[in-house]
């Protein structure tokens, strides 16, 4: 993978324009909100990494600057400045400016890429206002600026240096997306993540948003990659297994990575990358990891037979999978994805090597580890039986349960609109606010659930146990969605029958509210992702305070607000009165309407996944059994808690 080839103006293939990147955007980058943002930041750094995966860069710095622009410097070869013979024009303007040009696409220069479509560098020029970009090649410093994608000069020599390698440093087009404000955190888990996935890479960030005092810095570098990663995805639970199952290795151009071990935990976690990208919808590599894991753990349960009824018992791949966490790096010479944000692949050979190779390795690690392969196989055998435990109370369940029979519950008040993309519901706590929420909205598009207390955690909680809660129940009628179980190794969320475009969730503006909203959430997370995932779930903000002096009122969301409107009514000696509204029940159906439930005037937060592991382990830290972890994520965080309006 490393073997020095030389990357020339030759190397490079122009296929197509890049016009109409900026008139569609979200085709490219997912959308022009912050995923898409800090997406165009992913794209310049693959380029980078792939100088890396080439052997030929093992230093990325990143640095976000005061005035928005992003700069990223490697110490690669630099792209080829020489004329490109087609083109007729430098090959660095080709990289930079046409779809589909880049080394990428020439083996020789790179025998494995994440940037593979060869839209990444293009389409970030695309959609930058301003871009100019350093080369440092042959001696000499070259640079060429654009313009919203277009070329203001030729490439020009500046001098003379020894360094090697490629400078971008871009601003982000404010006409295009909502915001270039860029969140360092997101960030910090991505070059954390490929210093995990590139053992041996240097990576470097910065941001020069402060002053120079508190300016942030990170340095991330890997020396075990996948075992160091896995042990910080896996932190909080029990292992079962005394080492890391880890094993890597080539098999037919395809290099493949696997850590993974088994815990006591209830929950399947697969992390997957191909050449780098996290390929979060999975794809033909992750179905042959799974069906190596059956194929392979399937020969020590053959056969098994319950002693409490004598009845022989098919596994399945769920129960092979039941508390497994794992990593599954794989580098491809030509891979294929699903969409240019490259979320699934779809190699179909690929599927067969890596079935091929983890079974050869994982069988050879179960005949090694005798201790091990029986603590695995006992976990297996243990999720049979819950899970046939599971199967039996949910028949008896799908019997009676309106789940499974479309049947309303009677606490909904329904919207008389039919269409869904044009109505909405509140997931309201208590029945007082429900009350108070159905007199004061709209009949027409608004539809109320009031909530009776807290719903079940279903962080905790066994499978059947959570369908046979009412307020659950009463949660999935009411959205018209539903789990099928079409086989018995795999469930899905069907939201086929979804009747509301908005799901949103209203609760008083204090600790039980906060911890009611947070456990709603779990159950969206750990059952209705999809909900989330297409941007149905929002969180509505009730107001803190109503100020009134006279026949004059004002409503505060923030202590802050507070008090700049008690300044600005000349301070409390002028017979101002505060109330602080300790739940919704304390409004009026007009007071409710006015500040929270009407479009024009309300603030609705929007819940998105901006990274699954992060998302993942807060729930598991804040929701599950292990109290020390949930102890010292609040002791350590509670100072940055805030509502944000």
């Amino acid at each position: 993978m490393s073997k020095k080839i030389d990357y020339t103006a030759d190397s490079i293939q122009s296929l197509e324009g890049i016009e109409h990147i900026r008139m569609r955007p979200s085709m490219y980058i997912g959308d022009v909100g912050i995923r898409g943002l800090h997406h165009l930041v992913y794209e310049v750094i693959d380029n980078s990494v792939d100088e890396a995966l080439a052997g030929f860069c093992n230093r990325i710095f990143v640095t976000i600057h005061k005035n928005g622009f992003i700069t990223v410097i490697d110490n690669g070869r630099g792209i080829p400045i020489e004329i490109h013979k087609k083109e007729g024009k430098s090959a660095l303007e080709v990289v930079m400016t046409k779809i589909g040009a880049g080394g990428k696409f020439d083996k020789n220069s790179y025998k494995v890429s994440g940037g593979l479509h060869g839209v990444g560098i293009s389409c970030v020029n695309a959609l930058s206002r301003t871009l100019i970009v350093t080369i440092y090649r042959n001696g000499k410093i070259y640079q060429q600026e654009y313009f919203k994608g277009k070329t203001l000069y030729n490439v020009k020599c500046l001098g003379k240096t020894n360094r090697k390698g490629t400078k971008i440093h871009y601003l982000a087009d404010s006409s295009i997306f909502s915001s270039i404000t860029y969140d360092y955190n997101i960030l910090v888990t991505r070059l954390q993540e490929l210093s995990f996935l590139n053992k041996g890479l240097h990576l470097f960030l910065k941001d020069e948003r402060t002053n120079i005092e508190n300016q942030k810095k990170e340095y991330f570098f890997s020396k075990n990659g996948l075992n160091e990663y896995l042990t910080i995805l896996d932190k909080n639970k029990e292992s079962l297994t005394k080492n890391i199952i880890f094993f890597e290795g080539e098999k037919d151009s395809t290099i493949i990575e696997v850590a993974m071990e088994y815990n006591t935990s209830f929950k399947e976690e697969i992390y997957s990358y191909v050449n780098n990208i996290h390929t979060s919808d999975g794809g033909t590599h992750l179905t042959g990891f799974r069906r190596a894991l059956t194929r392979t753990l399937k020969k020590y349960t053959d056969g098994y037979i319950f002693s409490s009824n004598k009845d022989k018992i098919e596994f399945t791949g769920d129960d092979f999978r039941e508390g497994i966490t794992a990593i599954l790096s794989i580098r491809v010479m030509d891979p294929k994805f699903e969409g240019q944000t490259k979320t699934k692949l779809s190699n179909h050979e690929v599927g067969g090597i890596v079935e091929k190779f983890v079974g050869e390795r994982f069988n050879s690690y179960l005949e090694e580890n005798p201790n091990d392969r029986k603590k695995i196989i006992d976990k297996v055998i243990l999720a049979a039986k819950a899970r046939q435990a599971s199967k039996k109370a949910r028949e008896l369940i799908q019997k009676k349960n309106p789940i499974y029979n479309n049947i309303l519950p009677g606490k909904l008040a329904d919207c008389s609109f039919n269409d869904p993309e044009n109505c909405e519901i509140y997931l309201v706590e208590g029945d007082s606010a429900g009350g108070t929420a159905k007199q004061g909205r709209d009949r027409k598009f608004q539809a109320i659930l009031p909530l009776r207390g807290k719903i079940l955690n279903v962080e905790k909680a066994m499978e059947y146990k959570i369908f046979e809660n009412e307020e659950i129940i009463n949660i999935f009628t009411s959205l018209g969605v539903s789990i099928d179980y079409k086989e018995e190794n795999t469930k899905n969320l069907n939201i086929q029958k979804l009747r509301y475009n908005k799901i949103i969730i209203m609760t008083d503006a204090d600790i039980d509210g906060s911890h009611i909203s947070t456990l709603i959430l779990t159950l969206f997370f750990r059952y209705m992702k999809p909900l989330i995932e297409k941007g149905h779930i929002y969180i509505a903000t009730p107001p803190l305070y109503l100020i009134r002096k006279g026949n004059h009122s004002q409503y505060a969301w923030s202590d802050q607000e507070r008090e700049s409107i008690i300044h600005q009514l000349g301070g409390m000696k002028n017979n101002i009165n505060i109330q602080r509204y300790k739940g919704l029940g304390e409004m009026n159906a007009e007071q409710l309407w006015e500040t929270t439930m009407n479009p024009k005037k309300r603030t609705l937060r929007k819940i998105n996944i901006e990274n699954i592991f992060e998302a993942d382990k807060i729930f598991s830290i804040l929701m599950g059994d292990e109290v020390p972890p949930r102890r010292n994520f609040i002791e350590k965080n509670a100072i940055h808690a805030k509502i944000d309006v």
